[in-house]
């Protein structure tokens, strides 16, 4: 609290972000009503459940209820910034996101000519990871240096330990900037569903409302605003006319983890508009084709 008092003293416009994994109360309360004075605070909940799930769970035992009670585990009236991963998992001794996922094979398989069961796994969960931390963020999104395109390596700052050796403190931006690499495709779904983000301003301002969550299927899907996120997380079961219950309206299809220009198979149409019509059961809806591994963005047109 008297470190956030002395920095907002010298600079009113400052903006202090709190790393704290207990979940404290009042951290992010005004110094004037007994907290700690921050105007954030990460949600470091978030990349260990990711990282749990990669490491201990088959993709098709995946616990989609856990999942969705910690991506969305925060307290309405605090900021959140939530991560798919940071240093903690990055660093020397760990392992990043997308290494976990592929390990060794991205050394020699993310030319996008070759065909790669491990690769292409951790290409499309990789993207689903972002996508729904993104979509499920409380206040803001935090990329750690490297995850927006699947950097491959830990990082290590020069020390005696190393023989003070610089080799894995640097990011291989130029990884993403080859347009024949499967690098460059996940740094164009980074900037894209930024932008997305970006331009629907649902951060801070609408909380996901869940549609859908159906462990036989592995599907999730929920609402932000005005659009809609519609995950398969099954690893080999794709599925036509998957049915979502919706408002009454038009939706079109503005962002798919599937896409060619993301390093997907491209297995979904693009530009398609969905129109709601009934459902069994008296409700109203959408009918969706849902590849595995793939994530779907419908943005409504009453």
């Amino acid at each position: 609290a008297l470190a956030n008092r002395v920095i907002h003293q010298v600079r009113p416009d400052a903006i202090t972000v709190a790393e704290d994994v207990s979940g404290m109360p009042g951290l992010c309360a005004p110094v004037g009503q007994g907290g700690a004075g921050f105007g954030y605070r990460l949600a470091m909940g978030v990349p260990d459940c990711w990282f749990r799930l990669v490491r201990e769970v088959p993709d098709e035992a995946w616990d989609l209820g856990w999942l969705w009670h910690e991506l969305n585990n925060r307290r309405p009236e605090e900021r959140v910034v939530s991560y798919a991963e940071s240093h903690d998992q990055a660093l020397v001794g760990g392992k990043s996101l997308i290494f976990e996922l592929i390990d060794a094979a991205m050394y020699d398989h993310m030319h996008r000519s070759q065909a790669n069961l491990a690769v292409e796994r951790g290409v499309a969960l990789h993207k689903m990871i972002r996508l729904a931390t993104l979509a499920t963020a409380g206040h803001g999104y935090l990329t750690f240096m490297g995850n927006e395109f699947g950097h491959p390596e830990w990082v290590d700052f020069p020390r005696e330990g190393n023989a003070w050796s610089y080799r894995y403190a640097r990011r291989q931006w130029s990884l993403a900037d080859d347009p024949d690499l499967r690098y460059h495709g996940l740094g164009e779904f980074d900037r894209a569903m930024v932008v997305l983000a970006r331009d629907e301003g649902f951060l801070g301002r609408d909380e996901p409302r869940l549609l859908a969550l159906r462990a036989e299927d592995q599907v999730l899907a929920w609402a932000r605003g005005r659009c809609y996120f519609l995950f398969n997380f099954h690893p080999t079961r794709s599925v036509a006319d998957y049915p979502v219950e919706v408002p009454p309206g038009a939706y079109d299809l503005v962002l798919d983890t599937d896409e060619p220009r993301f390093a997907g198979p491209g297995r979904v149409a693009p530009g398609q508009r969905f129109l709601t019509h009934p459902l069994p059961g008296g409700h109203l809806g959408i009918r969706v084709y849902l590849p595995s591994r793939c994530a779907l963005v419908l943005r409504r047109n009453p």
